[in-house]
């Protein structure tokens, strides 16, 4: 029974430590709580900021446009070539003349 009522009164001390040990951890968490447990607010634009912003961003598109729209006017694709009647009349009668000499 001597052995039982020792454990019992080393656990009863146990007991007092870890409760002197978690006010410490409460009041720590009283303390710094506040400071290190909210959450930074994000930063909100008022909306003629955002328009200002928006009207600056259309403006560098319409100018990135711009750019491109002039690149594509100095050259521009060419349609497919044709040849005359009478270009092809004369092709046709070199050919002719290079079988008959081959």
């Amino acid at each position: 029974m001597s052995n039982l009522a020792g454990v019992v009164r080393l656990l009863k001390q146990e007991q007092d430590r870890l409760t002197k040990e978690l006010r410490g951890i409460g009041a720590a968490l009283a303390a710094f709580g506040k400071t290190y447990g909210k959450v930074p607010a994000t930063r909100r634009l008022s909306a003629s900021p955002r328009e200002r912003i928006a009207a600056a961003q259309r403006a560098r598109w319409a100018k990135v446009r711009e750019k491109a729209e002039a690149q594509n006017k100095i050259a521009p694709i060419r349609g497919t070539r044709t040849l005359s009647a009478a270009a092809r009349k004369k092709i046709a009668a070199a050919q002719k003349a290079r079988w008959a000499r081959g």
